[in-house]
């Protein structure tokens, strides 16, 4: 089944519009001007960074079993909701990029601001209720992608694009209608 995989794209690709790390892409975009080394870079970070997530989040999934655990899962989830109406500022990034490759800098840098990042929870919470780490990490990565590459080839633009304000109500009604289902899964 690829629930684990659409789920996981869906969640992180509504979450992570207007997120510290989609102005972080913005900002390396407009500093670089070199697209391919940045969104590699990007790629990368969310791969590693996220397939370490979901490893945890399976790993202690498959510890705490039971329905009191799908329940905590589910409130984690509506927390995440919440969490999601908070906007993040573009100053919450490095100012400056490092002396080392447009790629490197990226990869580093996203690496590091996805470190307790809403989506980045998001992952080791999916893979705790999928038991998934492969279908999650892929999912999580490609939402990554699928928000961040128009932010990169749109630059300043892609913030003037959307507003934000919706979409992270959107992100927030998707994290808790996911927590609600696992609550009452959780109950039945």
């Amino acid at each position: 089944m690829l629930e684990p995989l659409w789920i996981s794209t869906l969640i992180v690709a509504v979450a992570e519009i207007g997120d510290k790390t989609q102005l972080l892409a913005i900002l390396l975009a407009a500093r670089f001007r070199k697209p391919v080394p940045i969104l590699l870079g990007i790629f990368f970070a969310t791969l590693l960074n996220h397939g370490m997530a979901a490893f945890l989040g399976a790993a202690l999934g498959q510890w705490l079993e039971g329905a009191w655990f799908q329940f905590a899962v589910g409130v984690s989830f509506i927390v995440m909701a919440a969490w999601a109406l908070i906007p993040d500022k573009a100053d919450d990034g490095p100012q400056e990029a490092g002396a080392g490759s447009v790629f490197m800098t990226t990869a580093v840098a996203f690496f590091l601001v996805e470190i307790g990042d809403k989506t980045q929870v998001a992952t080791a919470l999916l893979a705790a209720r999928f038991q998934d780490v492969f279908l999650v990490t892929m999912g999580t990565t490609l939402g990554m992608m699928a928000a961040n590459a128009p932010a990169v080839l749109l630059g300043e633009a892609a913030a003037r694009f959307a507003p934000l304000a919706l979409v992270r109500t959107i992100a927030a009604g998707l994290f808790a209608v996911l927590g609600v289902w696992i609550i009452v899964a959780a109950l039945l």
